[in-house]
């Protein structure tokens, strides 16, 4: 592997850009509701979109097609995202600031509701998603997030998390701060 692809793919990890676009697709797959109850909740979900051979193995363990996924061969041995273990599985340390950012741009809107703060998609963030939606580039994300909000999407957090946990065991025994490779 080159030095030219290791130093692009760090710089595409590190595009803030391309994780709140993702995270916009995401949110805005859900049928008729436009928000996620959580960050939490987002971090499980998206951690299912950022590793889709994970999504994958999860549909399989609830007893659907992962061909659903459209996984591409050359996805199977790619550099995965990098994500690490949190106190409450998987996790990036920066949803916090993307969620920042999406709300400073006027994306989104956050709400505390209960213990959780609810994630809502604005008209102007439907409308950045819906364009997104439409490039050749995010199709298989889309597809990855309407397949995740359809099948996963409906679960609470502490849900999610516990499937999680079923179907990736080895989660459970990481500890804090090291990173999933899975």
């Amino acid at each position: 592997m080159s030095m030219l692809l290791l130093k692009e793919a760090r710089e595409v990890e590190q595009s803030q850009e391309l994780h709140m676009a993702r995270l916009l697709v995401l949110i805005n797959a859900r049928k008729g509701k436009k928000h996620i109850d959580g960050i939490m909740k987002l971090a499980k979900l998206d951690f299912l979109l950022r590793y889709p051979t994970c999504l994958e193995q999860a549909l399989e363990h609830s007893g659907l097609s992962p061909s659903l996924v459209q996984l591409e061969e050359h996805e199977k041995t790619s550099i995965e995202s990098k994500m690490v273990r949190f106190k409450y599985g998987p996790w990036d340390a920066r949803y916090r600031q993307w969620i920042g950012l999406l709300v400073a741009r006027g994306l989104v809107q956050t709400e505390l509701k209960g213990r959780s703060v609810q994630v809502t998609l604005t008209e102007q963030g439907q409308r950045i998603a819906q364009q997104l939606e439409s490039l050749p580039d995010f199709q298989d994300t889309l597809l990855r997030s309407k397949v995740i909000q359809d099948h996963f999407g409906h679960l609470g957090s502490t849900r999610i998390k516990e499937f999680v946990y079923q179907v990736f065991p080895d989660l459970k025994n990481m500890r804090w701060g090291e990173e999933i490779t899975p």
